[in-house]
């Protein structure tokens, strides 16, 4: 398996080597232990814009994810507002760290088949996320379930 990372935004606030874990783990879950990816850490401007150039919505996101299929490269890429996680993650009190993992955790999670449209896919999302992260050591931070955009 290949995970690499790249960062368009400064400061870091969690390590290559955890985003990595997050993905892998991420995808071990999903039963894709060998997906290839691709995880890009951005702003929130630039995700806004992926937002309306690939899916013709202009609002703000948190993460967003292609599925690349076969052929040279990656498999998937997963693109994370480090902008958004911070300002949920303060709204939450919860921690950056944790919410950037959850992106990460999710976008792959979709890359592995896993929805969140129906109450009932939602419902596995999230206990899939809770799992993947419960084997990173992240604690389950409750303080209301996360609404994705």
């Amino acid at each position: 398996m290949t995970i690499s990372v790249a960062w368009d935004v400064e400061p870091r606030p969690l390590a290559d080597v955890d985003i990595q874990a997050a993905a892998h783990a991420a995808a071990v879950h999903g039963g894709q232990p060998e997906l290839e990816l691709a995880i890009v850490l951005v702003d929130e401007e630039f995700l806004c814009d992926l937002h309306l150039r690939f899916l013709d919505d202009p609002s703000s996101t948190d993460v967003i994810t292609f599925d690349l299929g076969e052929g040279p490269g990656p498999e998937g890429e997963v693109y994370v507002s480090v902008d958004r996680a911070r300002e949920v993650s303060t709204a939450r009190g919860t921690s950056l760290r944790r919410e950037l993992a959850l992106y990460v955790v999710h976008g792959v999670l979709h890359l592995c088949g896993f929805d969140d449209q129906t109450d009932r896919d939602r419902t596995e999302m999230r206990a899939a996320e809770c799992a993947v992260l419960g084997t990173l050591g992240y604690e389950n931070e409750s303080s209301g379930e996360h609404e994705w955009s």
